[in-house]
């Protein structure tokens, strides 16, 4: 961007060599280092200082690596000069996907704070939950989002960007980085004029990163993240830099992101810590293009003239592009991780033939993210579409840095044996998946019987029932409130959107359970038409989505009510509500 010229917080300085590295404590053993994902920026920032690192061209600006490095170390000392803060204090950032929250996942993590995220798509009440809640103590809030900040208070120091990159001289962002600037100034000279006056020989004086140590413990806290609260009260999920580290270094690899990927931000940074992409791009040398929303014409120009080679989202971002007007096929192989739900057989013929390759992802805010994938056998190139969709539909085998993923049955969490057993690798048998290791939580902020409830006999219980497959792979049925129980038979719900969305004219479609009279519960499917096919809505067509399927599914799990609607609440990152369905359907009794 060569008519960008950055503010002095972001450029590197000239007088003396930029150390890009952390201190290490003194106790520190030879063999071992503190793993943080904040080395990632430091290690792109030393091999490629000059790539570009952060690309976001809505507001005419980005950062090469050293640019951001430099960007990051004075946000860390900002936060450091913010009179009473300590290392263990929590930051809370509101923000699109703009710098700042990209900033935030460096520059926080760097001095000991927590980062804690909030969906900005929240509502003020809520956001005012989660600031009480999380105790934060630093506010970096966008400007287009100030509406959510609660009434002034003099205990939270509040920061307000105009996500200008230093163009807008009255962006207060920038003047804070600034004056965390000049606080690593003050420090560095203070190191440099103390090696000038030494009377004998001493170790090089600390400037730049140096500056800062490493953490102590890997284990400390590193995130602040919050569930959606569907079902209650939002849970802050904690986890630490050891766990941000492996989870990112197995995204990275997952992925199959490079050096040469370029990595578009759809899926929210404030969702899981953006499932650690943040750091994972980053620890692969790639390039973040930052867009501030969900705009399918923006997504596609990126698409076409920008290069990206990556993203993530969940099925709804999908059905949203592959249906947009300006959806053509790309010249280049885009690599999308898919979670939420499989995409289904006519949404995965449309994003192949547009050169979009989805791989499906699954995991929750309490494994940082996606910790299984499906992955790719030689045999499905034999199948059709409808065959590929069933067997991308299970979630797979666990990560690299993942612990094996388990499926339990569901007594044995509770009963007095020593250890949880597992189901049959038959397909069939219905069970819990578990996952213990590198890529769960720590726990719940400031909740312990929460926590306790979550992890019994050494595992987290993620409340997905799953059967496991004999080849290993796991396949979700359905969440365990999800589950529609009819005259003693167990429908997954999963599985009749899997088939009724077979149907050519379903664009997307959601199944809960309803009270029924002689069976107990049925299924109530609330369907959403394609384009082509609104208007559809006589008894006519619904008797058509009943006969598909009842050729796909046993008759006790046909939906007993199909309804047409024109759209499904979802939540910030895609998933459909079904709790605001089951509310919508409990106020017509």
């Amino acid at each position: 961007m060569p008519s960008y010229t950055p503010p002095r917080s972001s450029q590197p300085p000239t007088g003396v060599p930029f150390e890009l590295s952390l201190s290490t404590h003194p106790s520190t053993p030879h063999h071992r280092s503190s793993l943080t994902p904040v080395s990632f920026l430091l290690r792109a920032a030393l091999i490629t200082p000059r790539k570009l690192a952060i690309d976001h061209p809505e507001r005419g600006y980005g950062f090469t690596y050293e640019q951001w490095a430099t960007r990051c170390l004075s946000l860390a000392f900002a936060i450091l000069s913010v009179p009473g803060f300590k290392a263990g204090d929590r930051v809370a950032v509101i923000s699109p996907n703009a710098p700042l929250i990209a900033d935030a996942h460096w520059g926080i993590p760097a001095v000991g704070g927590i980062i804690t995220p909030i969906n900005i798509r929240n509502t003020p009440k809520e956001v005012a939950y989660v600031l009480e809640h999380s105790g934060s103590t630093i506010i970096l809030c966008d400007h287009e989002f100030t509406h959510l900040l609660p009434e002034a208070n003099g205990k939270v120091k509040v920061v307000v960007s105009k996500d200008s990159g230093g163009q807008d001289k009255n962006d207060e962002y920038e003047h804070f980085l600034d004056q965390g600037w000049q606080a690593w100034q003050r420090a560095q000279q203070a190191e440099l004029d103390k090696f000038k006056s030494r009377t004998k020989p001493s170790a090089e004086p600390k400037t730049g990163w140096k500056l800062l140590n490493a953490p102590l413990d890997e284990e400390a806290a590193i995130a602040l993240c919050y569930t959606s609260g569907t079902t209650g009260r939002p849970k802050g999920v904690l986890t630490n830099h050891r766990g941000a580290y492996l989870s990112a270094i197995s995204n990275a690899f997952e992925a199959n992101i490079t050096a040469d990927s370029r990595y578009l931000w759809v899926l929210p940074m404030f969702h899981a810590c953006g499932w650690t992409f943040p750091w994972a791009v980053t620890a692969a040398l790639g390039t973040h293009h930052t867009i501030r929303k969900v705009d399918n014409t923006v997504i596609w120009d990126a698409l076409r003239n920008h290069g990206v080679t990556h993203y993530c989202g969940a099925p709804t971002v999908q059905i949203g592009l592959v249906n947009h007007p300006d959806a053509k096929k790309l010249d280049h192989k885009v690599n999308v991780a898919v979670a939420a739900s499989a995409p289904t057989a006519n949404l995965l013929a449309k994003m192949e033939g547009l050169n979009l390759h989805p791989v499906h992802v699954y995991g929750l805010t309490e494994t940082y993210g996606p910790f299984t994938r499906r992955y790719f056998e030689p045999e499905w190139a034999k199948l059709d579409v409808d065959a590929r969709a069933r067997m991308m539909a299970r979630q797979g085998h666990a990560y690299l840095t993942s612990d094996e993923v388990r499926v339990v049955r569901t007594d044995s969490s509770t009963t007095s044996t020593e250890d949880l057993i597992d189901v049959e690798r038959n397909g069939k048998e219905t069970g819990e998946i578990v996952i213990r290791g590198n890529m769960t939580m720590l726990g719940y902020y400031n909740d312990p019987s929460a926590t306790s409830k979550a992890v019994m006999k050494g595992w987290f219980h993620t409340g997905d029932l799953a059967v496991r497959h004999p080849g290993g792979e796991i396949q979700i049925l359905d969440r365990g409130k999800d589950i529609i129980i009819s005259g003693g038979e167990n429908i997954s719900s999963l599985m009749v959107e899997q088939e009724l969305a077979a149907h050519g004219d379903v664009l997307e479609c959601c199944v809960i359970a309803r009270a029924h009279e002689k069976w107990g519960e049925r299924g109530h499917a609330f369907v959403v038409l394609t384009e082509q096919s609104k208007g559809k809505k006589g008894k006519e067509f619904i008797e058509e989505l009943r006969k598909h399927c009842k050729g796909r599914m046993s008759g006790f799990a046909v939906p007993e009510w199909f309804e047409i609607v024109e759209e499904l609440p979802k939540t910030s990152t895609g998933k459909v509500q079904k709790n605001v369905l089951r509310a919508r359907f409990a106020s017509k009794l």
